[in-house]
């Protein structure tokens, strides 16, 4: 199905009827097409105005959440209205990758340039856009104004060019992929701080991920041939795969039973036994595939 210029990442809503694409194009293009996943057609694209580089995505309490990297912020998008509800920033460069957690009390998000991970957690709520302080009268004739939400942003110092991240099962821990120094930074989600910084030789990483059980975590490169395999409890690496000459989008068999990486100068997607590590198959997905999604 054809989609705008620069398709980069995808995620499906989570009825599976509705997949969205983020046309990437380093800041040049600010647009996310639709695609009907039952109907198998690209139906529109959604225009996202003066927010360019909408790259990272995931779609939670009915809407879905992207960055626009040339804004340093991240966005939130309403299906049931068409309409843009929410824009957070963020201070960084390249606010690159985002995670939302399911109960919507934390926002995640990378920036690549600043080597940063940045945290928002939700807080009591406050007044809402031009109404009075706290402690004020309720308006005569009328109930005083709903409150909104308020965000806390921790910034969390990582390693060059962070980029591909994944939250452990349980929500207890982060790791962030650096492509620049060839690391990985565990970030300890309570604490808000690094607490292990692995010298796990993934230069040029591009996208990070546990597997369901939290047991290991996969690491591809799309400036090498090796998926790189470390074990979450150890943190040492366990194993690396051969796949070709590079490789970007990770996305897990729900059941733990496979993975799926995109391995973009090849253009194909590889099929990885999670049980023996071995490629057991691929997939021939068009040239140069990149961001997957699963569709439940």
């Amino acid at each position: 199905m054809p989609s705008g210029p620069d398709p980069h990442e995808v995620e499906a809503s989570t009825d599976g009827k509705l997949a969205y694409i983020s046309n990437y194009g380093f800041g040049a293009y600010n647009t996310i097409t639709v695609v009907d996943l039952v109907a198998q057609k690209t139906l529109r694209a959604i225009d996202l105005g003066v927010l360019h580089g909408p790259h990272g995505l995931d779609y939670v309490g009915g809407k879905l959440y992207f960055t626009a990297e040339a804004n340093k912020v991240f966005g939130r998008y309403d299906p049931a209205t068409g309409q843009v509800d929410w824009i957070m920033g963020t201070g960084q460069d390249r606010t690159h990758m985002v995670v939302v957690w399911k109960d919507l009390s934390r926002i995640v998000t990378t920036n690549v340039s600043s080597a940063t991970l940045s945290i928002f957690e939700k807080s009591a709520g406050g007044p809402g856009p031009g109404g009075p302080p706290p402690g004020s009268p309720p308006p005569q004739g009328g109930p005083p104004p709903s409150a909104t939400p308020q965000w806390t942003q921790t910034v969390v110092a990582v390693g060059g060019g962070s980029e591909g991240f994944d939250v452990a099962p349980g929500g207890g821990e982060i790791w962030v992929a650096n492509a620049r120094d060839g690391t990985v930074s565990v970030v300890d989600v309570a604490a808000k701080k690094v607490v292990a910084t692995l010298a796990a030789n993934v230069r040029g990483a591009n996208r990070l991920k546990f597997t369901p059980d939290g047991k290991l975590v996969l690491i591809s490169c799309l400036g090498g041939s090796d998926l790189v395999v470390m074990d979450a409890a150890t943190r040492h690496e366990v194993q690396r795969v051969k796949l070709g000459r590079g490789a970007a989008g990770i996305q897990m068999d729900p059941d733990g039973s496979r993975a799926f990486v995109a391995c973009t100068p090849d253009s194909y997607v590889a099929v990885i036994d999670l049980k023996t590590l071995t490629v057991v198959g691929k997939i021939d997905a068009g040239k140069e595939p990149d961001g997957l999604a699963w569709v439940k």
